[in-house]
């Protein structure tokens, strides 16, 4: 099934190398403050070079982080924050790099891995009690990161539209993070260095074929025209080489995995679905629901049933 998977490599890759955006804006954190302060929410007094935080919500409630993907802003769970309302505080990461956040710590060498930390330490440090993490896309990996080297951090742990080794889908049977290290290296060098104009039409392509309602597409369209180039291209390799299959066992929290069929009609729904299975075989316990009708940002695309799943999720005991 790997190999059958692999025949959509080609596009995955082309859609996420659109992800490694030239900067056409980056504010820092005052601004992102100021520009968002009409929004309702705050940023957590945390100091970090490698994310920043945003919190929405009343003190007390039971606090949920929400990670997005490569290149996403934090904007992308705006839907998710106005569903909730006051029932949970809302810790939204905005990694360093993407979507208009200067590159600080993430300008060079892996980016996933060392924000997962941070994320780490931000929960031990603002004394959040057993958070219930969600992740999109990248934000999935970092959050199988964080549930299976720190689990007693983590309550909950939604992975939404990832698998735990990206790299299986561009080789064949049997492939490994070593072997298909020259691999990744090309995709990094071919985004690294691209000009801007080439990414830019990469970007229009990649949001048709991640977001299937046209009127959600510009905001993510914006998110990655506005995130530095090396940072993106940076965490596109270092997501190719994380194999976290030998790690999920150590996850205890509670996980569910949603996720959509592949974006190509040669990957059918039995497919994805068994990609899917094999993928998690390490985390038994883990629910694997697939959202049909659905691109990539699935709670843009299906944000009803994204919120029911979520809900149901976040209150099971």
């Amino acid at each position: 099934m790997i190999r059958t998977a692999s025949i959509f490599a080609s596009g995955a890759a082309a859609l996420l190398l659109a992800a490694a955006q030239p900067a056409l804006a980056q504010d820092g954190h005052v601004n992102h403050a100021e520009g968002h302060a009409a929004h309702g929410h705050a940023h957590a007094a945390f100091a970090s070079d490698r994310l920043h935080v945003r919190v929405d919500g009343p003190e007390g409630a039971p606090d949920l982080i929400l990670i997005p993907g490569l290149s996403s802003s934090p904007e992308i769970w705006q839907g998710v924050v106005d569903h909730l309302g006051d029932r949970y505080r809302v810790h939204r990461i905005h990694v360093q790099g993407f979507a208009g956040a200067p590159a600080e710590g993430n300008a060079s060498g892996p980016v996933a891995a060392p924000v997962a930390e941070e994320i780490a330490r931000y929960i031990r440090e603002q004394g959040l009690r057993k958070p219930a993490v969600v992740g999109h896309s990248m934000g999935g990996t970092m959050g199988m990161m964080l549930a299976a080297r720190h689990p007693d951090l983590v309550g909950k742990l939604m992975v939404v539209d990832m698998i735990p080794f990206m790299g299986a889908m561009f080789g064949p049977p049997g492939t490994t993070a070593e072997s298909i290290a020259p691999v990744a290296d090309q995709v990094f060098t071919a985004q690294s260095t691209a000009p801007r104009d080439q990414y830019l039409i990469q970007a229009k392509a990649s949001v048709t074929g991640m977001i299937k309602t046209e009127a959600a597409r510009p905001g993510p369209l914006g998110d990655v025209e506005t995130s530095d180039q090396q940072v993106s291209a940076a965490a596109f390799r270092e997501l190719i080489l994380t194999d976290l299959r030998p790690e999920l066992g150590k996850i205890t929290a509670p996980t569910e995995v949603l996720y959509v069929k592949f974006n190509d009609p040669r990957m059918t729904d039995a497919i994805t679905d068994t990609i899917y299975q094999m993928s998690f075989a390490n985390l038994p316990g883990a629910k694997l629901k697939r959202i049909d009708d659905s691109a990539h940002f699935i709670m843009l695309d299906q944000p009803t049933a994204f919120y029911g799943d979520l809900d149901a999720f976040l209150s099971a005991k």
